[in-house]
């Protein structure tokens, strides 16, 4: 049975001012699975990234050429709603991100941004999200307390909850366990193997172990270009480029 491919880049460049960040880049992220984008610092893979929903065009001279869809419709096309773009395809960063309001009120502010005002829905939606990002039973008794309270790994799982309460489809998390200690870091990587579930995630990491642990698919940036991209059983146990072997084993990067 063939994937359904959701996401899909073909000779994809993308340029900061006059340097080019990306080459050519053609790879497809298939529905319902988790992409691993691995390389070394500086190679592209959190441009691509960020391509995907186009927070890079908050950035003064960026600009993207060749082409980008989702659902086969051109990301950078003219009068794409960028707002309605962010809400399909939700972003967490590498450092937790929270607004400096209650643990409430940051999952609700997409929903309510969005024009969600009862209070019933939004109550349905802040549990919903939380159990979906694993921390409901950690907050369910102190949601009207400050979010920045939390602890580090809380933090992040509640970023994840407040990007899951607008209901997207595609989930990007750029280097989303770096910044935490090993025991939280697992703890998200758990969630992920839930959340693939019911939603397609692409995620940065400079972990080999990591990607190899929770993704189905990777993809080898160097350089701002795809080297190879496959199944992540096959990429690291048999690459087909001698510069993934490289990397994989250790020998720069």
């Amino acid at each position: 049975m063939s994937e359904r491919i959701l996401l899909s880049a073909r000779e994809l460049d993308f340029y900061y001012g006059t340097a080019q960040a990306l080459r050519k880049i053609c790879l497809d992220v298939p529905q319902g699975r988790v992409t691993a984008l691995i390389g070394p610092s500086g190679c592209g893979k959190s441009t691509f990234l960020r391509c995907m929903n186009r927070m890079n065009d908050l950035i003064p001279g960026a600009r993207a050429e060749g082409s980008l869809t989702f659902h086969g419709r051109e990301i950078y096309g003219r009068g794409r709603d960028v707002t309605q773009l962010r809400r399909q395809i939700g972003m967490v960063f590498q450092k937790p991100n929270l607004f400096p309001m209650s643990i409430y009120d940051n999952v609700a502010y997409g929903p309510r941004l969005h024009g969600v005002r009862r209070r019933e829905a939004l109550d349905e939606t802040v549990e919903r999200s939380l159990r979906a990002a694993a921390i409901w039973e950690e907050v369910k008794n102190r949601l009207r307390r400050p979010a920045l309270g939390l602890s580090g790994g809380q933090q992040q799982r509640l970023c994840i909850a407040r990007a899951l309460a607008v209901e997207p489809e595609v989930l990007l998390l750029d280097e989303a366990t770096s910044a935490l200690d090993p025991i939280s870091a697992a703890r998200i990587e758990a969630l992920l193997g839930e959340l693939k579930s019911r939603y397609t995630l692409v995620l940065v990491t400079h972990n080999m172990q990591q990607a190899a642990r929770v993704s189905d698919r990777t993809a080898f940036f160097l350089n701002g270009e795809l080297v190879e991209a496959g199944p992540t059983d096959r990429l690291f146990s048999m690459p087909r480029d001698r510069r993934t072997e490289e990397y994989l084993t250790g020998r720069f990067g």
